[in-house]
């Protein structure tokens, strides 16, 4: 028995067939958890160490191993149904939806520091703190994820079905 099933069989009978029906949300749901740690784990470390005037360029080394760690878990394990695609050309967009991604978990920081000025010296190291957590690490990651999942299902890992349902939708456009 996988883990999964596992797990499943401990969730009551009404929530099963939700979490059935959402099985690869749930799973990203997971991924993102662990990529979380990772990613908070390597910003704070690059921040309180050697990156410490950089904390943007910190977030987005942390949120490149994360997302490397990331493509590895959702491709083997939270999409593996989906794509259909050659490997080189999956992790291609991969990686470029990522990279928008890194922008968007990044921006909400930039914002923080420096267009609101929640740093030293206008502001004590305590706020400047949380405003880091909660600009990087909150609302970073969930403007961030939800762009993934969406773009993730839709081009990265798209259904076989989808992609075999396109040339039907042409030729009945064409008669």
């Amino acid at each position: 028995m996988s883990v999964v099933e596992s797990v499943l069989t401990r969730i009551p009978q009404p929530y099963r067939r939700i979490a059935i029906r959402h099985r690869e949300l749930l799973k990203f749901g997971v991924v993102g958890g662990i990529t979380f740690f990772i990613d908070t784990a390597i910003f704070y470390f690059l921040k309180l160490t050697i990156l410490a005037p950089k904390p943007v360029t910190a977030k987005i080394v942390a949120v490149l191993v994360a997302t490397i760690v990331s493509y590895v878990l959702n491709r083997e394990w939270s999409f593996r149904t989906r794509g259909g695609r050659e490997r080189h050309h999956e992790a291609a967009l991969y990686f470029a939806v990522s990279g928008i991604g890194i922008g968007l978990y990044a921006a909400p920081l930039w914002i923080s520091r420096y267009l609101l000025h929640l740093q030293e010296p206008f502001t004590s190291r305590f706020v400047e703190e949380i405003a880091d957590f909660t600009a990087g690490q909150i609302v970073g990651l969930l403007v961030g994820m939800a762009f993934r999942w969406w773009a993730f299902r839709k081009w990265v890992f798209p259904t076989h079905h989808h992609a075999e349902a396109e040339p039907r939708e042409m030729s009945f456009s064409r008669r």
